[in-house]
């Protein structure tokens, strides 16, 4: 718990420096930002869980902010970048990804194709608690000519799972003693899981880079 305690006071530090509009619009582009534009790759813990539970945690701490307003931002900030992630997929497809990225892109980018393929739908949904899958699955889902109405079904479950379940497990986690330790096991094992992924993808960076897949080896519809 050692980010989301140290980012809570950054980001408690942040409001009392700039207030509550600002605050918010800076935990909503950062959750934007993450997936939309890849911000994600290079600062998962910054737009990732720590963010999440951090922010609730300041607003259990102060009347200035409304959890409420917080939480349906973040929510609607996740599913938004996504949409946009996805929507670049689908109009500018693998060779976009492929000019775009370096060596560290494309393990990330090959990893999630076959994770894209062994999940379906489901994939939206799971990807957004690990970070590198989070920022890749929409674009993958893209190119691979997801339906829709179907990514945008799983692209709202995830957001809401993720975006307004993990900063409401921040405000609990402070604001109601009762549920405490319940909902700091629950981040933790969110945080947690994402430092492991983050480590995996660290080694997997050091392994010899295997032929990336090829845009006909994602599926085309799930």
């Amino acid at each position: 718990m050692n980010n989301a305690s140290v980012l809570d006071g950054q980001l408690s530090d942040l409001l009392a420096d700039t207030g509550a509009i600002v605050f918010y619009l800076l935990v909503w582009a950062l959750v934007f930002a993450g997936t939309a534009v890849f911000l994600g790759v290079f600062i998962p813990f910054i737009t990732g869980d720590s963010l999440l539970f951090g922010s609730g945690l300041v607003a259990a701490s102060t009347t200035n902010l409304n959890i409420v307003v917080l939480a349906v931002g973040t929510g609607l900030a996740a599913f938004l970048g996504d949409q946009v992630g996805f929507l670049v997929g689908r109009h500018f497809g693998r060779s976009y990804l492929d000019r775009h990225g370096g060596r560290r892109t494309r393990v990330a980018i090959s990893r999630t194709e076959h994770f894209y393929r062994s999940f379906g739908w489901w994939s939206v949904v799971i990807a957004r608690f690990m970070p590198w899958a989070r920022v890749f699955v929409p674009v993958i889902a893209g190119v691979g000519r997801m339906n829709y109405y179907k990514f945008l079904s799983s692209n709202l479950v995830g957001a809401i799972a993720w975006g307004v379940g993990l900063t409401l497990t921040g405000y609990f986690a402070a604001a109601i003693p009762g549920v405490r330790s319940a909902a700091y096991l629950i981040a933790g094992l969110f945080i947690a899981a994402s430092i492991v992924f983050g480590v995996r993808t660290w080694r997997a960076e050091r392994a010899p880079l295997s032929a990336p897949a090829q845009v006909d080896d994602v599926a085309p519809e799930v």
